[in-house]
Parts: structure tokens; C-alpha cells; sequence
């Protein structure tokens, strides 16, 4: 399955185009290498997720051509919830 209908599946980004956008920047990886929105997503993968000032680190569960609200979170597995600190860089 497509990582862009994948995140649209699990609600983790509302909307498709978003997450197509959001994958052009090169910002998401899948298993360490960089993901596009045509890059495709299998069960067991571990896909890293930069949004805003979390980054999401999740393990994909289960492969669905649909999902209800309630049963999205069923198709994949927290690892890890970081919050990015916006570092004082001072040169």
C-alpha cells in the first residue's frame, strides 16, 4: 500500500494531499530511507514521522483498504512520541 493512503488510513494526517505534500519535503523515512508519497509501506515497516514538534516513530500493524475512525488506530503501533526542542543555537 501507498504511504500517502497509509497515513490517510490511520488518521494520523487528515488528508491525503497533505500527506502527499508533507512526503515531497523527503521529511518521513520508512525502515531509514527516505519515503515518497508513491513509496510503499508493508507490515512490519517502521516509519518515522516529523509533525510539527513531534516526531512519531510507529510500526505498521495491519494493511486495510478501509477503516473506520474507531478501528484506525488498530493498523499501526506507537514506538515513540519525541518532542522536538527548538534548540537555542547561539553563534
Amino acid at each position: 500500500m501507498r504511504i500517502d493512503k497509509y497515513l490517510k488510513l490511520t488518521r494520523l494526517i487528515k488528508r491525503r494531499t497533505v500527506a502527499k505534500e508533507l512526503l515531497d519535503r523527503g521529511i518521513f523515512t520508512i525502515n531509514g530511507r527516505v519515503a515518497k508519497p508513491s513509496s510503499e509501506v508493508n507490515e512490519g515497516d517502521i516509519v518515522v514521522l516529523p509533525l510539527g514538534r513531534h516526531k512519531l516513530t510507529i510500526k505498521v500493524v495491519r494493511l486495510v483498504s478501509y477503516a473506520k475512525k474507531e478501528t484506525a488506530q488498530e493498523l499501526y503501533e506507537l514506538i515513540k512520541d519525541e518532542i522536538i526542542e527548538e534548540g537555542n543555537n547561539e553563534d
